[in-house]
């Protein structure tokens, strides 16, 4: 009766020890992904929910074989590091950062732990590449840089009467730096006027919205993080001036925005997500160029353009991509 104890407990004891080493290589196996996103709005949500989507399609799932750690800094610049080092510190596998100041944080963290950024317009000024088609380092991804001049075309077609463009925005977002600079250009070609109100963060964008409607025919708003996340607010100050208002992002013009020319966030998704899987299957972020996106999108809010007094043009209704409102 001991002899079949002590058998029994080896038998109990070697399956005990080879569970715990399954465990032990499945967790090894496992990659680490940590996802930064800068603030929580609707452009910014859609890449990481098409990020994680499109991995699970291409075979990563998280819990099975990747863990994703999924952290939002609320826009606040010292939750962006304190994110970053918790990252790098627990050696997760790659990062995914969403929006420039979240790439700019886990850069200055690590040169070694592969980075993909998404929604970053301008990598470059950002200080994240060196060279859009080799950018040199552990960083690479996509953009989404807008044309101003397909904006500012689309804006003249449906209100031609506009003569000054207020353009609003965070001064210390370098993508909003690099739209203005492109914003000022072609007013300068075209006859154009451009004022400006810049903010430093949620608070001011109320007030800062307001100073335009008396100066200007139209406010413009590129894919600034600060004013996507903060469209109803501006959108009321310019309805209530009945006053258009032009955005580069599909979600800034569902949210609040009259129309806009930009990316499809969806598809900037998915290629971010396609390039994690490159770096899965050996290349290197920096040999993979940044993907920028070609194909732009026209989007209308009809309910703005009610609301507004606005009529807008069927040929534009008709090339539109997605139409909100009735």
């Amino acid at each position: 009766m001991s002899v079949c104890l002590i058998a029994g407990m080896l038998i109990l004891s070697a399956c005990s020890t080879g569970v715990k080493q399954m465990s032990s290589d499945t967790g090894k196996d496992m990659k680490k992904i940590g996802i930064v996103q800068i603030v929580e709005h609707p452009a910014l949500n859609t890449i990481r929910e098409t990020v994680i989507k499109r991995l699970e399609e291409k075979g990563y799932k998280d819990g099975v074989n990747i863990t994703i750690d999924y952290q939002n800094a609320q826009s606040d610049q010292t939750n962006l590091k304190t994110i970053s080092q918790k990252f790098v510190g627990s050696k997760y596998d790659l990062i995914i950062a969403i929006a420039a100041p979240s790439a700019q944080a886990v850069a200055g963290e690590t040169s070694e732990i592969p980075i993909v950024f998404s929604a970053c317009t301008d990598p470059i000024s950002a200080g994240l590449v060196e060279d859009l088609n080799k950018p040199g380092k552990n960083v690479t991804g996509t953009s989404d840089v807008i044309s101003v001049a397909k904006n500012m075309e689309l804006a003249k077609r449906i209100t031609p009467q506009m003569k000054t463009v207020g353009f609003l925005y965070n001064s210390s977002e370098t993508s909003s730096q690099l739209v203005i600079k492109e914003l000022k250009a072609y007013a300068k070609d075209n006859g154009i006027n451009v004022v400006e109100a810049t903010v430093t963060s949620t608070s001011e964008v109320q007030q800062a919205a307001q100073s335009l409607v008396d100066k200007a025919d139209a406010i413009f708003s590129t894919t600034d993080n600060t004013i996507a996340s903060s469209m109803p607010v501006v959108s009321q100050v310019a309805v209530k001036a009945k006053k258009p208002l032009y955005v580069g992002a599909d979600s800034m013009v569902k949210d609040g925005g009259l129309a806009g020319c930009g990316v499809n966030y969806i598809v900037l998704g998915q290629e971010t997500a396609d390039m994690v899987v490159d770096i899965f299957n050996g290349k290197r972020p920096g040999d993979m160029p940044v993907r920028v996106m070609k194909e732009m999108n026209t989007y209308i809010n009809k309910d703005i353009a009610s609301a507004i007094g606005v009529t807008i043009p069927e040929d534009v209704l008709k090339e539109a991509a997605q139409i909100f409102g009735k």
